[in-house]
């Protein structure tokens, strides 16, 4: 089997599941720092919120300009952190009217093409950060210190990290934007099952897969500037929280 003609897959699978896993471990680190500076949960989700506000701002505008342009009703615009009562952290939220499966869809979809654009951009052409992924992802980890010190001398640097590090923290689609991917997806697959047992199968594989795979690498290497871009903070901070809680002599465990 030919696997280059599947690589773009390949690289969004494999992108996409390091960026959440890094996510998650990297936003533990944050969210233990500020409990373990000042004690006081409250004060530490407000910190965390504001940290990330550039990025909460552009995914619920992605939500509210998506669904105005498909001439969806809105309601409700917020950026004010909420503890829901299942204990999960809600940063903002944009309410609409209810609407049919695909244009839901887009709407959820929204932040997720608007942050990865813009993080791809920023990664490229502010950061150039494109040379310190190779370095990652072969391996060559004794130069990622040297190849960061060259990159964070360009004006602005830490700027446009700080945009790229919370714009694409907060581009993934929450759970309620998620809400009508399933059937839609499924629609999909069946009017693809459908097309193929019509015998179009190899015109589809032609003359579709190859933009179809392209778009899907493209998406693997947005995720994986996401992935660098996370992993340079992961480490500081995982050093960070281990010294606060030595100080300190308290420590804040996962859940």
């Amino acid at each position: 089997m030919d696997w280059s003609a599947y690589d773009g897959l390949i690289w969004l699978g494999v992108s996409l599941v390091l960026f959440i896993l890094v996510k998650r471990a990297l936003d533990f680190e944050i969210q233990a720092i500020f409990l373990l500076i000042f004690r006081k949960p409250n004060l530490a989700v407000g910190l965390y919120s504001i940290l990330f506000l550039p990025g909460v701002l552009i995914h619920e505008l992605s939500h509210y300009v998506a669904a105005r342009l498909l001439c969806v009703k809105t309601g409700r615009f917020s950026i004010q952190p909420q503890i829901l009562a299942d204990g999960k952290l809600r940063l903002g939220y944009v309410t609409t009217s209810q609407t049919d499966k695909f244009r839901d869809t887009l709407i959820g979809l929204a932040p997720l093409i608007t942050g990865g654009l813009l993080t791809a951009w920023i990664s490229l052409d502010r950061l150039g950060l494109f040379p310190l992924a190779e370095i990652l992802f072969h391996g060559g980890w004794s130069e990622v210190v040297g190849g960061f010190q060259g990159l964070s001398n360009r004006p602005d640097f830490w700027v446009w990290f700080y945009l790229a590090f919370t714009i694409s923290s907060t581009m993934l689609p929450s759970e309620s934007d998620r809400r009508a991917w399933l059937p839609v997806g499924l629609g999909i697959l069946i009017l693809i099952l459908v097309t193929i047992l019509l015998g179009a199968g190899p015109w589809m594989v032609e003359n579709l897969a190859p933009g179809f795979n392209r778009g899907l690498r493209a998406l693997g290497i947005m995720f994986g500037f996401s992935l660098v871009v996370h992993l340079i903070l992961l480490l500081p901070s995982w050093v960070l929280r281990k010294l606060i809680s030595q100080i300190t002599g308290f420590n804040v465990n996962r859940n």
